[in-house]
């Protein structure tokens, strides 16, 4: 068999609950149909080696491939021998294969498929069980029977939709799930939702829209595999009295009469979960302003605590009162239905806003105390952005010229945010407007602009655009123009003289020390600054919770852990330098800052943080730091960078 047969033959082993039609394979191929005709009959030629293999064409229903699994397994070995997987395809494969499988896996079937080692297979499920972990989701292996993926039906799928995030290579350019589906099928849902968006007047961003793209077919697939999702009596109940579940009924009417399918009402509940949770464009904000009264009281409180620990006055900007509005209304949903995100830019913006981080998981252990809800650092860094932008928003001037369009596909928070930082950098500047991509031409329509920025690529649009990265670094600045100043990512790295070194105690400052994990060093220097009474003993507990919900390591090798500051007594910073670095989250940390900042001192803590943050991007002053085994050293070396 030549190439083309070979992959012919792949995409109906591995798509083999599907059915493929001549004009799909010609497309996939990218051949003609005949061609594809007589591939089919030098496969059915092929396939009589194999006892159990048959090759099916039933005119009006499509083409398949029968046969028994012994019979199809050797004839994928054939496959890979001469085309071995990459590393990551074949962990992406076998993940897949668990999340999916109604039996157990051995280990020894999968060495046999992808003709490696069982020592390489067993560390591929080694990090696939510590992936899965995140879904709530238990590999079990059994000696002699094998590995089974263990969760809820709502679990896996959750799993399934997040594959691209197993591997962030896979993930680069393309989202690598959809390579799971059939082209036909694609096509068929995308044009359905979009369809379903325009007639009920539904604006979501664009990137909700993919990602309703993906459940709708996980969902499909696993409605043929007779694994449906369970629900609550209660749950369908509050579901039917949405007028999302009325979208959702016109949408399952299409898709079941596309793929003869009938889904169970668990299913259609569960869809509609997904329309609520979705992300609104600014043109849905009205709609969803009226209509929730929790979710106003949440971004209220939010906004009263924020602007009373930074003394910046978000009340008066209408922009983040809506954007927070909408962006909470996706965040209280997302999490009361069990659907949990990963924020690719957390670690960034760990790392470019450190102390609006820090102001913002303050804020809302305080406010979510008592509405049942626990936001993750994946969804906190997201509001970040929402009150980063306000306050850069908050310090414009208003002499602008030029007009641009800004097109973002990460939602409203990163669009402002974005907007913020090209206007304060640009005074000749006016941004017009925040669209999602699938907006551009009907824009440009009915608008004039002199050129586009946009954070994703622009096909077939004429007008004059550049494409840079939503976080703006510096790369993005000098495509913009090699003319304006260095953007001001940091703003909080000024400090008055001495009051960080003031903070400092040689008691407190510990040097080489040995420990195994973050959270017995959080413990170690919360109970030294307990044995000194400059805090209460449920600091101890708060600081160590505290970095169980979000490690605190800020980049360049340097760690901020810090407690509640209602029990602390009286401020000061508690110092460790490690003996060998330690895993910190994502990063290593050889430098920890315990920060103890009493509620009347919180005005200070915007300068320590920014403190901090430049040490960040010192690598020599924190390798001086950590090198040094007394205080007196130490000190000189704070108060000389001060």
């Amino acid at each position: 068999m030549n190439n083309r047969q070979k992959e012919l033959l792949r995409i109906l082993l591995v798509h083999k609950e599907d059915v493929w039609h001549i004009k799909d394979l010609s497309e996939q191929l990218n051949c003609a149909e005949k061609t594809v005709r007589n591939d089919l009959d030098r496969l059915e030629e092929y396939l009589q080696d194999f006892p159990s293999a048959k090759l099916i064409r039933k005119p009006g229903f499509g083409i398949s491939i029968e046969s028994e699994e012994e019979d199809r397994s050797k004839i994928m070995q054939g496959l890979l021998s001469s085309e071995p997987k990459t590393n990551e395809e074949r962990l992406f494969e076998i993940a897949y294969m668990l999340l999916t499988s109604s039996h157990a896996i051995t280990l020894q079937s999968l060495a046999d498929r992808y003709y490696v080692p069982k020592g390489i297979i067993k560390k591929d499920i080694e990090m696939i069980d510590h992936w899965l972990k995140r879904y709530g989701i238990e590999l079990i292996s059994k000696p002699r029977v094998g590995n089974i993926a263990k969760g809820s039906e709502l679990q896996k799928r959750n799993a399934l939709a997040h594959l691209s995030e197993l591997i962030s290579t896979l993930a680069q350019g393309k989202n690598v799930v959809l390579d799971l589906f059939l082209p036909y099928e694609i096509s068929i849902v995308r044009k359905s939702l979009r369809d379903m968006t325009e007639t009920f007047s539904f604006p979501i961003t664009d990137s909700s829209l993919d990602s309703l793209l993906v459940h709708a077919l996980i969902m499909i697939k696993r409605t043929r595999q007779r694994s449906p999702v369970y629900v609550e009596e209660s749950e369908k109940a509050t579901a039917y009295e949405r007028k999302e579940y009325q979208y959702t009924k016109w949408l399952f009417d299409i898709l079941e009469a596309s793929f003869g399918l009938t889904f169970p009402q668990e299913e259609r509940v569960y869809f509609t979960w997904h329309l609520i949770s979705s992300k609104r464009t600014e043109e849905g904000m009205d709609q969803l302003l009226q209509i929730d009264e929790d979710i106003h009281r949440i971004v209220k409180k939010l906004m009263i605590k924020m602007g009373n620990l930074t003394n910046v006055p978000f009340e008066a900007d209408q922009i983040l009162i809506n954007g927070l509005s909408v962006h909470m209304h996706s965040v209280i949903h997302r999490l009361q239905f069990g659907f949990p995100i990963t924020n690719p830019l957390l670690s960034n913006i760990k790392k470019m806003y450190p102390y609006m981080f820090h102001m913002v998981m303050i804020t809302l252990e305080d406010v979510t105390k008592n509405e049942q809800i626990d936001i993750p650092e994946d969804e906190a860094a997201y509001i970040v952005l929402h009150f980063q932008a306000s306050v850069e928003r908050l310090g414009l001037q208003s002499d602008r010229r030029k007009k641009a369009l800004i097109v973002c596909h990460m939602g409203i928070g990163m669009s402002h945010l974005l907007e913020a930082k090209i206007e304060q950098q640009y005074q000749d500047i006016e941004i017009i407007a925040c669209i999602g991509k699938a907006d551009v031409r009907e824009y440009l329509h009915h608008h004039q602009i002199e050129f586009i920025i946009s954070t994703v690529p622009l096909e077939k649009v004429e007008t004059v655009h550049i494409v840079i990265s939503p976080l703006f670094g510096q790369e993005d600045k000098k495509k913009l123009s090699q003319f304006v100043e260095e953007l001001k990512q940091k703003q909080d790295q000024y400090l008055e003289p001495s009051v960080f070194s003031k903070l400092l105690d040689e008691e407190l400052v510990l040097f080489n020390v040995n420990k195994v994990h973050r959270y017995e060093l959080v413990e170690m220097l919360a109970d030294a600054l307990y044995q000194k009474g400059l805090v209460s003993k449920e600091y101890i507990h708060s600081a160590v919770n505290r970095e169980r919900n979000s490690a605190t390591a800020i980049g360049g090798g340097i760690a901020i852990p810090h407690g509640d500051p209602s029990f602390v007594h009286q401020s000061a910073i508690a110092v460790a330098t490690l003996k060998e670095r330690l895993e910190w989250g994502n990063e290593r940390v050889s430098l920890v800052f315990m920060l103890a900042i009493a509620k009347e001192n919180q005005s200070k803590i915007r300068g320590i943080i920014g403190k901090l943050a430049s040490l960040s991007e010192k690598p020599l002053i924190v390798h001086a730091l950590t090198a040094v085994s007394n205080y007196g050293e130490f000190i000189t070396i704070i108060e000389k960078n001060e």
